[in-house]
């Protein structure tokens, strides 16, 4: 068991190692202040997502759920993992245990509107990817306002090899 935990961290770790660094664009150079992680969406900034430039950040106007972000003996997961909420809702991610987590959107997967639209509701986030939650308990929330309807894929970027997904369904 013990084998199983240090090669996690070690997978983790490379996957971290692979997601950071690189050169970045001239979009991408004005620097994010991560401490907002936790801000409500209202206040956040567009990101650098290729449809941001588009979308403002919306606000939550509905509902805010809270997802549980976990690593331990039984694997990495989002509690819970399948979520149906509604437009306008917020969702606030939880790291209990195993981080760093995050909370990322492909967005090779999403309708450039969408993309555009998470990216701006995702504050102190790049390309659809929140900052890095790094201690217990500390939150980072989504806001889904002026996303339309339809299904997403949120996954963890250091665990997304372990199968840490989770999706969410807009109405």
């Amino acid at each position: 068991m013990r084998y199983f935990g240090v090669s996690a961290v070690a997978a983790g770790l490379v996957m971290l190692g692979a997601c950071g660094g690189g050169e970045k664009k001239a979009a991408d150079s004005a620097a994010t202040d991560t401490s907002a992680a936790a801000a409500p969406a209202t206040n956040a900034a567009p990101a650098t997502t290729p449809a941001a430039g588009a979308a403002t950040a919306a606000p939550i106007t509905g509902k805010t759920w809270e997802v549980k972000m976990i690593g331990d003996e039984k694997g990495y997961r989002f509690e819970p993992n399948a979520l149906t909420i509604k437009a306008g809702d917020g969702i606030k991610f939880i790291s209990v245990s195993g981080g760093p987590h995050n909370v990322a959107f492909d967005a090779a997967t999403l309708p450039p509107d969408v993309a555009g639209q998470l990216g701006a509701n995702m504050p102190g986030a790049s390309d659809l990817s929140s900052p890095m939650l790094t201690t217990p308990n500390q939150e980072y929330t989504v806001s889904f306002g002026n996303v339309k309807p339809g299904t997403y894929t949120v996954h963890c970027t250091p665990h997304l090899a372990m199968n840490m997904k989770a999706t969410i369904t807009v109405q």
